[in-house]
């Protein structure tokens, strides 16, 4: 992955954005880090960065550390944005109309947001065609938007 270097008020407003913004959810320095990368930006001094957000975050301040006889049983949640996680499948064979006998149909899992294209038939090429289509109209957006 290409990531873009950035410097200044711009990294803290990343980083910012990544730690508390929408899709942030006040995790550590080190998970901060990593959405950050993941959203395809870079600098030089990120680790450290991301370190003093945390220690200066009042809302982690105030939440502290959970001792262990505090703790209750975890479940995994997982971490996937917008567009990420698609299934796709074929609907048919249905009587031929205009020649289409299939329905391609590709659902986005976290949005919801469903592609549906007829078909006349269910082939890898027919497929690959719909993707290229529909990942050329979709762009995927970072955490950080200016």
């Amino acid at each position: 992955m290409i990531r873009r270097c950035v410097a200044g008020q711009e990294a803290v407003d990343i980083l910012t954005a990544c730690h508390s913004g929408p899709t942030g959810g006040h995790y550590g320095a080190n998970y901060t880090a990593k959405k950050v990368f993941d959203s395809g930006f870079y600098w030089p001094t990120i680790y450290k960065d991301a370190h003093d957000l945390v220690t200066r975050c009042d809302t982690c301040q105030r939440q502290g550390k959970i001792l262990q006889r505090d703790e209750m049983p975890q479940n995994s949640i997982q971490v996937c944005e917008i567009f990420d996680v698609w299934g796709i499948d074929f609907m048919g064979p249905f009587p031929s109309s205009r020649g289409n006998k299939y329905i391609l149909v590709a659902v986005d899992y976290l949005s919801k947001w469903v592609e549906a294209k007829a078909l006349p038939t269910n082939d890898a090429r027919v497929v690959c065609k719909f993707l290229k289509s529909l990942f050329a109209r979709i762009r995927v957006h970072s955490c950080y938007h200016k």
